[in-house]
């Protein structure tokens, strides 16, 4: 069962603005990205469904957050149907992110309450999204739908809260745009948990530019209200 319930979830991905994903076969490595990335602020963060066995990675991962990582949501992402997003509330997911808009996903979340994300490249299925409970949808893919694409859907649906994954990287000009054009969060995979830095086994240069990027988007929102 999700320790935290979708209201929260929401509201943390609102807070932070930032929420990692990756994924990796290894328990170990896994549990040390999900601790630098705590130790660097991140309350959030998206262990993406790739490879196989990735639940049993995933219900290791969850029960060390739990453990030693109290303030941690841990959630999962690369869903793309109901028995996955079923298999992954009942090993304690706190949110499901999905790559494409599936009702069938909306509903066993629904049910149980847990947030889901759906992604979406048209106005037309995030209003379908948001019928179905969204409180938030994923732009994807993000590289392709660039921040222009949020900028005009907040116009018509200032509401909407949208979440790019893909094309966002931790740099000034590339936060700045998609925060300037509206969005709620972002997700950040490759250019935040870097191939090198998995290598290399560099938890602590994984914690500074956790840290680094969360302070970024604190000082972009900042300017932007001031």
């Amino acid at each position: 069962m999700a320790r935290f319930n979708r209201i929260q979830v929401a509201l943390t991905m609102e807070r932070t603005g930032l929420v990692p994903l990756f994924y990796h076969s290894d328990v170990e490595t896994a549990k040390q990205v999900l601790q630098a990335c705590y130790k660097g602020g991140a309350r959030i963060l998206e262990f993406t469904n790739r490879g196989d066995y990735a639940h049993e990675v995933f219900r290791e991962l969850n029960l060390f957050a739990a453990k030693e990582l109290p303030e941690m949501i841990l959630g999962v992402g690369s869903v793309t149907d109901a028995g996955a997003a079923s298999l992954y509330m009942q090993l304690g997911a706190n949110f499901v992110v999905t790559p494409v808009l599936r009702e069938d996903i909306a509903v066993v979340c629904n049910r149980r309450k847990v947030l889901w994300a759906a992604g979406c490249a048209t106005l037309t299925e995030i209003a379908r999204a948001e019928e179905l409970g969204a409180e938030i949808v994923k732009a994807f893919p993000g590289d392709t739908l660039g921040p222009t694409f949020v900028k005009a859907i907040k116009g018509p649906c200032p509401w909407t809260s949208i979440m790019p994954t893909g094309g966002v990287s931790p740099t000034v000009e590339n936060l700045t745009a998609w925060f300037d054009a509206g969005v709620t969060c972002v997700g950040m995979g490759s250019k935040l948990i870097t191939k090198n830095i998995l290598k290399e086994g560099n938890y602590r240069a994984l914690e500074e530019k956790v840290k680094n990027t969360l302070q970024l988007i604190e000082k972009i929102r900042n300017e932007k209200v001031g």
